[in-house]
């Protein structure tokens, strides 16, 4: 059993004080009785909650997929740049989110938005051995002996050895890979790069696990995950 004003402030109904006020104007019904006590007990999981006429569906969590645009920092908070959390819609905003990882500011692509922190932990855990696909244009060709140093795993200037890698030459382009990682170190693939003598010239985290970005979601967009989404996140490798 929960306060209602709290209930409804974690489902990003409106700020402490706007839930107060639309509780004592009598705008939110549970189980199709109007309801004035902003202390009320309700139980999330068989009272029936109406705000303003419309159906409250109750999620402890919320798990957020976007397509991160570059220039944007992978943080709940910056006083210099833009955050993930800023540029959310406005209808997914709720207390307590948080990017479930990073990407650089510059990289694009994939990036998990959630208040679960054990969710979190889970896809971030390097024993858990989760996969991450970027791809990555260079500056120069990738050769034969490249993708043999991502696969012996790569050792950088002070000694850090990353575990084995995935190294894909694109079809179309030999300046264009598709690098599969299941560690989340500081700069990781430009650095891995960078040991081979190539610069990463644009970057994209395009799966996780085995959730893929959705090729139609625009830069800067995000969409909910269903279980089965999140599922697929869990399963590690990529299929």
């Amino acid at each position: 059993m929960e306060r209602l004003d709290k209930v409804l402030v974690s489902q990003g109904i409106g700020s402490r004080k706007e839930v107060q006020k639309l509780i004592k104007s009598g705008e939110v019904r549970v189980n199709g009785e109007v309801c004035k006590k902003i202390d009320y007990k309700t139980d999330v999981n068989s009272d029936s909650l109406t705000v303003k006429g419309q159906a409250l569906n109750y999620q402890k969590y919320v798990y957020i997929m976007m397509n991160k645009p570059a220039g944007v920092v992978s943080a709940t908070e910056d006083n210099l740049d833009k955050t993930v959390i800023d540029i959310l819609p406005a209808e997914m905003k709720r207390k307590g989110l948080f990017p479930a990882g990073r990407l650089d500011k510059d990289t694009e692509g994939l990036l998990i938005i959630t208040d679960d922190g054990e969710f979190a932990h889970q896809i971030l855990s390097p024993r858990k051995h989760i996969e991450k696909r970027y791809l990555a244009r260079l500056d120069g060709k990738i050769t034969p002996d490249t993708i043999k140093k991502f696969e012996e795993g790569i050792i950088f200037a002070d000694g850090t050895k990353c575990q084995p890698a995935g190294l894909e030459i694109s079809e179309d382009d030999e300046k264009t890979g598709i690098v599969t990682i299941c560690e989340g170190k500081f700069h990781q693939v430009k650095k891995m790069f960078a040991v081979c003598g190539l610069k990463v010239e644009y970057l994209k985290r395009i799966a996780m696990g085995g959730l893929e970005l959705d090729v139609k979601l625009p830069i800067g967009s995000c969409k909910l995950l269903t279980n089965l989404d999140k599922s697929l996140i869990l399963v590690g490798k990529l299929h």
